[in-house]
């Protein structure tokens, strides 16, 4: 697919995970939690497009009055953006035929229906029937289609499970709603890879590219101080040094509290199991809080390593030098070589951290040695 048949959004962040813009005739879901801004991001590319070609938004959640005071908001007047305001998929495709749209922008595939299907907007049948006309009409007509869809409480995408089969592209934007970061990843592409990852901030304009995110991850790091160590995540194909920090405080209580920001729980106690038994530090009376600086959202296992460091590091209330460290811990104390280890360094590099802490080849292999290697000195119990 040339880059020349693509509209081409001019948001690179979006146009990296698309795979260098839309393609005339593909149907793009993009799934969040609500207000983490899909519809702000959407309003803000269809506006880009809107430059060069033909775009309808279709918003069957908001008013006419209520999409222009966002638009104004966001300092948005293209001329070739037309907004409507309907439910009925009939119309909204009417709208489209007339004005001759190269893309169709609709808010949300939950809040519209077909007149010609029984039930309410938004029940399986509903939802399932009207992505279907969407889907015939951007084939039969080569617009772009992009429908935001909503999420359940487990996050996944509402309404049929073949809803993401029909679609070209499932795309999910995510981030903590109060502020930070906004990812936006791509779990199904038809036309490009699905290892790319976009990134954005939000600020009072909407949402910003951040083409160097770890210089704004780590902007604020600070030196000197105990419970802080940097992380260099990787997010499909691209890396980004974060900054992970733990805080442990004695408690009154009998039962200590364990408050997570940004990590996974469960794994937060394994690691304080693994601390206990194999570093023997245990951690029974303490409430410990460990965060992710930025809002970002870590599934990747290799964090295991720099959260236990900090963890330690604030226990001791012993400051670290400018430390980076990856690693996956595994319940028996090892520290395994996560993928990507080579690129991690790389990213970590850009920075100089004073000490690199790193499993593998002239690294550390248990999480005993990596605490020694630290300078926080604890009993040498490797089992």
């Amino acid at each position: 697919m040339s880059q020349q048949s693509r509209l081409v959004t001019d948001i690179g962040e979006a146009d990296r995970v698309l795979g260098g813009g839309l393609v005339p005739g593909s149907v793009i879901l993009v799934g969040g939690e609500p207000g983490v801004g899909k519809s702000t991001l959407l309003l803000q590319l269809a506006d880009q497009v809107a430059a060069t070609a033909t775009v309808l938004l279709a918003s069957a959640e908001e008013s006419l009055t209520q999409v222009a005071l966002r638009a104004d908001r966001l300092s948005l007047h293209t001329e070739g953006l037309h907004v409507v305001s309907d439910s009925t998929v009939e119309a909204v495709l009417g709208s489209a035929d007339a004005l001759g749209a190269s893309l169709l922008v609709v808010d949300s595939i939950q809040t519209v229906s077909s007149e010609e299907v029984d039930g309410s907007a938004g029940g399986v049948v509903q939802v399932r029937e009207s992505a279907a006309r969407f889907v015939e009409y951007a084939k039969r007509t080569g617009t772009a289609v992009m429908l935001v869809g909503h999420v359940t409480k487990d996050g996944s995408l509402a309404g049929p499970r073949t809803l993401e089969h029909m679609v070209d592209v499932v795309l999910y934007l995510e981030g903590e709603g109060e502020g930070g970061f906004r990812l936006l990843r791509s779990m199904k592409n038809r036309y490009g890879s699905v290892t790319q990852v976009g990134v954005f901030s939000m600020g009072d304009r909407g949402l910003d590219q951040v083409p160097d995110p770890s210089g704004i991850l780590v902007a604020g790091h600070r030196s000197g101080a105990s419970g802080t160590v940097l992380f260099p995540v990787v997010e499909g194909r691209r890396s980004m040094l974060c900054e992970v920090q733990a805080l442990v405080v004695p408690t009154v209580f009998p039962q200590p509290r364990r408050s997570v920001k940004g990590l996974d729980a469960a794994r937060l106690h394994q690691l304080l199991a693994v601390l206990d038994r194999h570093a023997g530090i245990s951690l029974a009376k303490f409430d410990v809080h460990a965060n992710v600086v930025g809002g970002m959202r870590l599934r990747d296992p290799a964090v295991d390593l720099p959260v236990a460091l900090a963890i330690v590091s604030s226990v001791a209330d012993r400051p670290l030098p400018l430390t980076a460290a990856w690693g996956e811990i595994g319940l028996t104390g090892e520290i395994r070589v996560p993928a990507l280890a080579d690129r991690r360094a790389v990213e970590a590099g850009r920075f100089e951290p004073e000490l690199l802490i790193r499993p593998g080849a002239g690294g550390v292999n248990t999480i005993g040695e990596a605490l020694r290697t630290a300078g926080l000195v604890v009993p040498a119990v490797d089992h």
